[in-house]
């Protein structure tokens, strides 16, 4: 898809912000839908569905962690979290909630450009050398339609982060990777050293993987090393 063809929702109820990140992604060629609150968001995604959504934390009435795990739970496309809060037990949150990414204001429109447009990136990256669909342990896996289904045929929720990071270990089976592979594969950028998004998304992975896969430990931590996918990836 390229730029131009995609939709990015915001949902900013800071008035000045909103219009400020609307312009910014409309001078780069990205079409835009804007939202004060959930009401609102809700009405547009009615009628329309947006190929990534920018949503404030601090939001009136129902906040944006809340409808963070309400779309995380129905809905498939990536979603960048916005919030004045830097530390890191707040971008844990927000990780932990279902979010791609974690932006913290004040941002400049460079960066927020940059973001948005790895993470629109992810989903057309993703390839397999090894075949369309392949058996990961007792799971299934299907790149191009972006799907896990675990050994009772039912599917296994991921977010699109978690897709990518699970689509980089598969295609790298039994090789330890770094947190800086990880970063430039799955995000196109090396991670800051303090940045522990990785870490927590390898978290949150292992613990539906484990939750739905026969095999324990699919994802192990190698000490000094990073991380490691000990299932046998096979065509099928």
């Amino acid at each position: 898809m390229s730029e131009a063809a995609s939709t990015v929702l915001i949902v900013e109820d800071d008035a000045v912000i909103r219009r400020l990140v609307s312009e910014a992604l409309r001078n780069e060629g990205f079409g835009v839908e804007a939202a004060e609150d959930a009401a609102e968001m809700d009405a547009i995604l009615v009628r329309t569905r947006p190929d990534l959504v920018i949503l404030d934390v601090m939001l009136p009435g129902e906040d944006g962690l809340s409808i963070c795990r309400r779309l995380h739970a129905h809905e498939r496309f990536p979603i960048l979290m916005l919030s004045a809060k830097s530390d890191e037990i707040d971008r844990v949150v927000g990780l932990e909630t279902g979010a791609d990414d974690y932006l913290v204001k004040p941002f400049g429109p460079r960066e927020l450009i940059a973001r948005v447009r790895a993470m629109l990136r992810r989903g057309p990256r993703v390839h397999s050398p090894l075949g369309r669909r392949f058996s990961v342990g007792s799971l299934t896996v299907d790149l191009d339609a972006r799907q896990v289904i675990d050994a009772q045929s039912a599917p296994v929720a991921l977010t699109s982060a978690e897709f990518d990071l699970f689509a980089c270990f598969i295609q790298r089976p039994r090789r330890v990777l770094t947190r800086d592979q990880i970063g430039k594969w799955t995000r196109g950028r090396i991670p800051d050293p303090l940045d522990r998004s990785i870490d927590m998304i390898v978290s949150r992975l292992r613990r539906k993987l484990d939750r739905s896969s026969k095999d324990a430990n699919l994802i192990s931590t190698v000490r000094n090393g990073g991380y490691l996918l000990t299932a046998h990836v096979t065509p099928v």
